[in-house]
């Protein structure tokens, strides 16, 4: 082997590049540093956190019609799907989600299930880890529109379907796909669908989701998102408009995301004219379907069918409710220039919390979300009850909160219908409208949608019972073993501690952001303009983080960095207070200092103190403030000083003031009254974990000798 030669220029080339390297992790330690690894900003994404002139966005639309066969519980079902190539990128092949096959024998979500056996076990338990339901999708066909079969792959929950020629720029493809699966038993098996069985009555209520075949998202950031769905991490879709056929046992009632297109041939003359009662009631839900109707319905058993057919525009899913159980109110409400239909459909086992709360609940909802992002564009916004359950689509949503079987119910289970209903009402804002990808980022609609869910509940009753939002809630949380914490920009299905992490802590941190580092006006702005920026849209994590910025004025890179990308906790310290009393002393004709009342100088002597000087020699106190950052988390300090005339005040400092040194700092304030205490974060809005080390009281003052050079 030849040795090669290294030239001087090179040697000297690389040890600059080692002394810049060096040098530049040396001084890079800043938690006030701009983030590393934020996507670069280009025509797609911009840098103030804005879509850019070259954003763009798939497009799919479905032509559906399916059956649900009450006596064996299974769906079968056809669709057409035209896919709209709205990219600058030349496709050679389609991804479809095949959500259902997670339910498969063999499906990487059940062959990961973990679990512990303990000495003893019931059998029940025990089963849900060992599943006997066989479930996912069993595709029929997938044919071209002239009927040629088309050729596709299925790996796990993800279908690929191989495109004869490459689909270019501006191009649609239509296709059809065929399909059939079984219901889940969701109280048995689990799930975010399924069906519940009432043995007393011998009735089924389905909410189904999920029921189709539907395209995976295509953009700029990530190209196809192909990840597995394996349960916890949920879904992210493209736009598009539905037009479904629903067909029931003619007994049946079907709610499902869109407008109902043929009112007249599913419902009775009487039940059509209280449908339009709604339309125009504002102040109280309308019976559509009354309990007594309902209660009919249960013990009918139909042998014939009836089909509902629903059109919906612009959505990203679609997902249905059906059963001969539901009761049916609504009632009109008004978020700004639009208005749209509150309902609730429900059995009567939810009654009487669900007659008289939800579609109230629901338009509430409405209302307050709309005060902070934008208006509810939709049509209609409807809540289905059904036991132990809280999840989301289009317009349409599945919420439980049942009381007990003689209608009696606790405060904890009233005021958890009203939150899962909050909860997944507000889900159209996020992530149905303001469309996030889901599969990779929870927070991004969990989290934001937990902060508005606080919001609409202190507006819904004063000193509502929320779980989530203050700081101080999440307390327990942010002091827990390390290793069981994860930070928030964690992908969906690596996130420990799901709800504290994907829910509560992202939560906790905006309202931190509003109530004590922007303030509300500033931080409602900013929050409203990122709702706006990317409504029907697919926001990034940077996107939510760039656009807040650009909105406010100002950086927060210390703020995301903390609560998002780490998981620092906030333990502010007070280490020392040291209480000084002044004394002023003058240069006298001699040179020496005397200590001199400064009230008693001559005036032609006064003038020659500034104000500020003026200011300091008649401040009687002076308070030297030692606090430290035990935690690590970079958060704003509040200090309440107690003085000894009972009165108090409260001084804010900015997290700026841990620049230079983020472990801690010393300041010094100026006193009218003596102060006796000092305490950190009186209000608990910083989620300071150790509160024991936040108070200071002082035992003693010092003496702080004033003097000036000017002569007496």
């Amino acid at each position: 082997m030849m040795k090669s030669k290294i030239s001087s220029l090179q040697v000297l080339f690389f040890s600059l590049t080692l002394l810049f390297s060096y040098a530049q992790d040396r001084g890079n330690h800043s938690k006030f540093r701009r983030i590393d690894g934020w996507n670069t900003p280009n025509a797609f994404r911009t840098a103030s956190g804005a879509p850019g002139f070259k954003y763009f966005q798939q497009k799919a639309d479905y032509t559906i019609s399916i059956t649900l066969d009450d006596k064996s519980q299974s769906i079968s079902g056809e669709e057409i799907i035209t896919y709209h190539n709205l990219s600058p990128d030349i496709l050679t092949h389609l991804w479809l989600q095949l959500d259902q096959n997670i339910s498969r024998e063999n499906s990487v979500a059940r062959l990961i299930s973990k679990a512990r056996l303990r000495d003893s076990i019931s059998v029940e338990e025990l089963s849900y880890y060992f599943p006997d339901f066989k479930g996912g999708f069993e595709i029929t066909a997938v044919v071209d529109k002239s009927g040629s079969n088309e050729k596709y792959f299925i790996n796990g929950t993800m279908m690929r379907l191989d495109l004869k020629k490459p689909l270019r720029p501006g191009q649609k493809y239509t296709f059809k796909v065929k399909w059939s699966y079984p219901i889940n038993d969701r109280l048995k098996y689990g799930g975010r669908s399924g069906y519940e069985y009432f043995p007393q009555d011998e009735n089924y209520l389905y909410t189904i989701a999920q029921f189709f075949p539907r395209m995976a998202v295509y953009n700029d950031e990530k190209g196809w998102q192909t990840q597995q769905f394996l349960g916890q991490g949920e879904f992210t879709l493209p736009f598009g408009d539905y037009d479904v056929k629903i067909t029931v046992p003619a007994d049946f009632v079907v709610a499902a995301t869109g407008e109902l297109q043929n009112v007249r041939q599913v419902l009775t003359p009487t039940q059509v004219k209280r449908l339009s009662i709604a339309r125009k009631t504002f102040d109280h839900p309308v019976m559509i379907i009354t309990p007594d109707e309902a209660l009919q319905n249960e013990m009918s058993r139909s042998t014939s069918t009836k089909t509902w057919h629903f059109k919906a525009r612009n959505v990203r899913d679609f997902a249905f409710a059906t059963s001969r159980k539901f009761i049916w109110d609504a009632m009109s409400v008004r978020t700004g220039s639009t208005t749209s239909l509150a309902m609730s459909f429900y059995p009567k086992e939810g009654n009487p919390l669900w007659q008289e709360f939800s579609t109230r609940v629901v338009a509430h909802t409405l209302k307050v979300y709309s005060k902070y992002t934008f208006d509810y564009p939709y049509p209609v916004a409807i809540s289905v009850h059904t036991d132990r359950i809280g999840m989301e689509y289009p317009m349409i949503c599945f919420n439980g909160g049942r009381p007990r079987p003689d209608g009696t119910y606790s405060k904890a289970t009233k005021y958890g219908m009203i939150s899962v209903i909050i909860h997944e009402v507000g889900h159209n804002y996020f992530p149905m409208i303001v469309n996030s990808d889901e599969r990779q980022w929870t927070w991004m609609d969990e989290g934001l949608n937990t902060y508005l869910q606080y919001l609409t509940e202190q507006e819904w009753e004063e000193n509502y019972p929320s779980r989530r939002g203050p700081a101080r809630n999440i307390v327990d949380y942010m002091k827990g073993d390390p290793e069981t914490l994860v930070p928030i920009m964690t992908q969906s299905e690596s996130i420990l501690q799901f709800g504290n992490n994907a829910y509560g802590k992202p939560a906790t941190a905006l309202n931190i952001l509003r109530e004590t580092v922007l303030g509300r006006d500033l931080f409602d702005h900013a929050f409203k303009v990122y709702a706006n920026r990317w409504k029907f849209k697919h926001p990034t994590p940077e996107d939510f983080f760039r656009t807040i910025e650009d909105a406010v004025g100002q950086d927060l890179a210390w703020f995301w960095r903390g609560w998002f990308y780490t998981t620092e906790a906030c333990d502010q310290s007070i280490e020392d207070v040291k209480l000084y009393t002044t004394k002023f002393f003058l240069k006298n004709q001699t040179g020496k200092f005397t200590e001199i009342d400064f009230e008693s100088l001559p005036d032609e002597l006064k003038v020659q103190f500034s104000a500020n000087e003026k200011m300091l020699i008649n401040t009687p106190y002076f308070a030297q403030i030692s606090i430290q950052n035990v935690g690590g988390l970079i958060m704003p300090v509040i200090l309440k000083f107690n003085y000894d005339d009972g009165t108090s005040e409260i001084i804010r400092l900015p997290a700026e003031v841990w620049l230079r040194n983020e472990r801690q700092f010393t300041k010094v304030f100026p006193l009218k009254n003596k102060l006796i205490s000092v305490e950190l974060d009186p209000m608990q809005e910083t989620a300071d974990i150790d509160t024991d080390n936040n108070r200071y009281t002082i035992e003693d003052t010092r003496d702080l000798f004033l003097f000036s050079i000017k002569t007496l």
